[in-house]
């Protein structure tokens, strides 16, 4: 974990141990993610940016949580994903709410996976 990962965090330090096993979880099935801190954002990187970290808060948000987006060529029909928007042809944009580390299963690692394959093709 970097320090600017950590600084990342300093508003909202609650949000911190669901990102880290958020970022476990991804290296672990990505190793050759590259991870970039932004003001607003934290992006996991394969050739592009297939996978977004964010604290901004979607209605309903619990009081912790991580807002993750993720990008495909298809949309995910799933009641876990809070919006879906198409900006481009085939190129779909997920947000989901994570707000526990048992989100963090195989269904979502699989959505990852497929992000970080497809940012590798674009």
């Amino acid at each position: 974990m970097t320090q600017d990962e950590l600084q990342f965090f300093h508003a909202k330090p609650q949000a911190l141990p669901l990102y880290e096993a958020l970022r476990g979880a991804l290296l672990a099935c990505c190793p050759d993610t590259q991870i970039q801190v932004h003001a607003t954002q934290i992006t996991f990187k394969a050739r592009y940016g297939f996978a977004f970290v964010s604290l901004r808060r979607l209605k309903g948000c619990p009081p912790v949580f991580l807002l993750l987006t993720i990008g495909l060529a298809r949309r995910l029909d799933s009641p876990r994903v809070a919006v879906a928007v198409e900006p481009y042809p085939n190129r779909w944009t997920h947000h989901l709410v994570l707000s526990s580390p048992e989100q963090l299963d195989g269904e979502l690692l699989g959505w990852l996976r497929e992000a970080h394959d497809f940012a590798l093709l674009k």
